[in-house]
């Protein structure tokens, strides 16, 4: 007696049908991945994989909340200490005081000669600080002291950050002492929140969008 199925041929037996290997359980073709769910195995745990691999840009040094004070910044610096920026200070106060000292000599004397000096002075300090800080990301005292100045995007500051980051001393144009007054407590504020600052970070460079200086490698 044949033992094919009475409802019709044999699985298999119609040359037109795919064929499947047999499953040595029962003669039926292996069950499919019903639901699209993955095989039984061992899976990492969720979370926490790797990135893939490629090339990343280091984060950009505005975000400057993310580098400690020993951590160290794109171009391999690190935050500039309130010493040594005070000394480049120093020094390019001197530079810039010097040609000015010698366009003094043949001021009038008075209020006017004063107030027109007052206004020599602060103008070329701002315009020293921001054009080497903006052109070359170093001003000469800096240079000699292996400091720089970066924008906040890294490179150096655009001219509109240079110029926010030193606009304090413009200050100074202001009569009566007062505008001495105003850049002396600007310094202080200055130095105290670059002090507390962990990337030493002043108010101006806060001021300015986030620039910083570091030491020049």
């Amino acid at each position: 007696m044949s033992e094919n199925p009475p409802n019709g041929p044999q699985y298999g037996s119609d040359p037109n049908q795919p064929q499947y290997p047999q499953n040595p359980a029962g003669g039926y073709p292996p069950p499919g991945n019903a639901g699209g769910y993955p095989p039984p195995g061992n899976y990492p745990p969720p979370g926490n994989y790797p990135p893939p691999p490629g090339n990343y840009p280091p984060p950009p040094v505005g975000a400057n909340a993310a580098y400690g004070s020993g951590s160290q910044l794109p171009g391999g610096g690190q935050p500039g200490s309130l010493g040594l920026r005070f000394g480049a200070r120093l020094i390019d106060g001197i530079i810039v005081a010097i040609p000015v000292l010698i366009i003094g000599l043949f001021l009038p004397s008075g209020f006017v000669g004063t107030f027109v000096y007052g206004v020599l002075s602060a103008a070329a300090t701002f315009g020293y600080f921001v054009y080497l800080e903006s052109s070359r990301g170093q001003t000469l005292g800096k240079q000699l002291l292996g400091l720089r100045t970066v924008g906040a995007a890294g490179g150096n500051p655009t001219q509109a950050e240079a110029a926010r980051r030193n606009a304090f001393v413009l200050l100074s144009v202001i009569p009566f002492l007062i505008g001495s007054v105003l850049v002396f407590i600007a310094w202080i504020v200055i130095a105290v929140t670059i002090n507390s600052s962990p990337t030493k970070q002043g108010k101006h460079d806060e001021i300015a969008g986030g620039t910083q200086v570091i030491t020049a490698r």
